[in-house]
This record gives structure tokens, C-alpha cells and sequence, in this order.
């Protein structure tokens, strides 16, 4: 009796400058307004897209970005939620975003930080459409 065995790897799209800066191990949390329960291995996508201001903030050459490519893999070994605006600050310098939240105000939105670990840039980033969300890509 032949086993299905799937071929599939999870990977997660971002924009540029963050799916470098997640690949590249320079970035541990990845916000998201979403939870996840998938644990393990992931691929990076770069999407099409650019965060125009995140380049600007971090002072990152967007014309040196790779985008609509698979750049990356990395590891999702845990999520930590964020209730308030100081918890979210607290780990800016893990996460990068630069997402202006407004400490002030009572309208923080919960946010998911994906933690991530043993993140890999790839020397041949590999074309790919990426998806919205966690997507399986066939090898």
C-alpha cells in the first residue's frame, strides 16, 4: 500500500523590507493580526509589495529588495499576544515594526507576534505568487 507522503512546506508571505530583515535573522517576532496554531519550519515569501516607510525608518535601499520570490525559511516555535500598546513597544527591537501606535489611546488592537528562530536566507531567492496567511507550497 503506497503512503501519501506530502511534499508541501508552510511559508508565509511578507512585504519588503520585513521578509528580508525575517530571513535574515536581523528580525525574531513577525506581528500579525492573526494567531496561528502551526508550529515547525516555514518558508519566507517576499511579496510583491513594499512598506515604503519601513525602508525609510530602517534605512533599507528598497531597489535592493528581492520581491514575488520565496527568500528565506525560518523557524515558528511559539506566538506571544499583545494585549497593550507597552508590551508591543517593549519589543520593537525584535519585531521592527514601525506600525504608529498611538500609546494614548484605549484602542490598541491585540496583535500576535510569531516568534521565530534559525531563519536562513536563501543565496537564490526562488520566484513564487505568494498567498495571504500561512500557505502550503508544493516542492
Amino acid at each position: 500500500m503506497a503512503e501519501n507522503i506530502s511534499n508541501a512546506l508552510k511559508c508565509l508571505s511578507l512585504k519588503q523590507p520585513y521578509a528580508y530583515l525575517l530571513a535574515s535573522g536581523k528580525k525574531t517576532i513577525e506581528i500579525r493580526k492573526w494567531n496561528t496554531r502551526y508550529r515547525g519550519k516555514f518558508l519566507i515569501h517576499a511579496s510583491k509589495n513594499l512598506n515604503k516607510e519601513a525602508c525609510s525608518v530602517l534605512k533599507i535601499n528598497e531597489k535592493l529588495l528581492i520581491k514575488g520570490a520565496i527568500i528565506g525559511a525560518a523557524v515558528l516555535y511559539g506566538v506571544k499576544t499583545y494585549h497593550a500598546f507597552d508590551e508591543f513597544d517593549k519589543d520593537r527591537d525584535k519585531h521592527l515594526s514601525v506600525e504608529n501606535m498611538n500609546p494614548f489611546s484605549n484602542v490598541f488592537k491585540r496583535r500576535c507576534g510569531f516568534l521565530i528562530k534559525d531563519a536562513v536566507l536563501f543565496d537564490y531567492p526562488v520566484p513564487y505568487s505568494g498567498k495571504l496567511g500561512m500557505f502550503e507550497v508544493q516542492l
